[in-house]
This record gives structure tokens, C-alpha cells and sequence, in this order.
């Protein structure tokens, strides 16, 4: 059986080479780094609950932290690894979700080449928020 962790990380892969469209959330039409994290969510069994009204820069994004909880998502302590959500900033105002295919690797909707891709993680990115699914009790 598959953890969550890696079944997020191999439902992200799946959508490698996905066209970037802002809002989207339909891989056959485009997804943005919101859309990758929820369509990868659904792929594996997740019901996401997604924000709304954000642009390609925001100043304020506390409002919609509280939905990575809402969606099964708790913060994840420690290095980074597979599967994990990583909440990073790129520039002032400029925020951005990607997913972890390992430490050092990440998938995202990038909107400069228009495509969900795999790159390595960016030394320059900050992270800004960490989530992985919360454990599963025992019971």
C-alpha cells in the first residue's frame, strides 16, 4: 500500500506536461499551482476545499491558509520530502504551491513555460508553509 505522502507525489507526476492556465483546475484544459495541489489532492482520494479571488501576486494570503487543514493538510516539521505541499515565496507579494516529488524536487504549474513541470527545487525559493496528509489513527 501506498503512503499518502508518495501517492500525492505520484499523482503530481501524473500531471507533469499539464498546460498552465491561471484558476485552473481541469487538467485537460490548465491548472495553476492551486489547480496542481487540488487535482493532485482528488487523485488521491481527497476532497480539496480551494481558494478563490487570488491573482498571480497577492499581499495578503492568511485567509487562505486555514484551507490546507480544510482539505486534510497538516504542517509538516523537518526536512522536506515526498509528497509534502510547499508554501514558498518567489518574490514581494508573490506566492507559490508546489509539490515535493523528493528533497530536492519539485513539481509545480509553472506560468513561465506555460506547464505543469519537474524542476529542481530553487535555492533562492522561501519556503513559507510546509504540509504533508495528516497521520492516519490507529483505532
Amino acid at each position: 500500500m501506498t503512503a499518502p505522502d508518495e501517492a500525492l507525489a505520484e499523482a503530481a507526476r501524473a500531471l507533469i506536461g499539464c498546460p498552465f492556465r491561471l484558476h485552473g483546475r481541469d487538467p485537460a484544459t490548465g491548472l495553476d499551482c492551486v489547480g496542481l495541489v487540488s487535482a493532485a489532492l482528488a487523485a488521491s482520494g481527497v476532497r480539496p476545499v480551494v481558494p478563490s479571488g487570488y491573482g498571480l501576486r497577492n499581499l495578503e494570503i492568511a485567509q487562505w491558509l486555514p484551507l490546507a487543514h480544510r482539505s486534510g493538510l497538516v504542517p509538516a516539521p523537518g526536512p522536506i520530502s515526498a509528497g509534502e505541499v510547499l508554501l514558498i515565496t518567489l518574490a514581494h507579494c508573490q506566492h507559490h504551491l508546489v509539490i515535493a516529488a523528493d528533497a530536492m524536487t519539485v513539481i509545480h504549474a509553472h506560468a513561465g513555460l506555460r506547464r505543469v513541470v519537474l524542476q529542481p527545487l530553487d535555492p533562492a525559493w522561501q519556503v513559507h508553509a510546509k504540509w504533508r496528509f495528516a497521520p492516519q489513527r490507529e483505532g
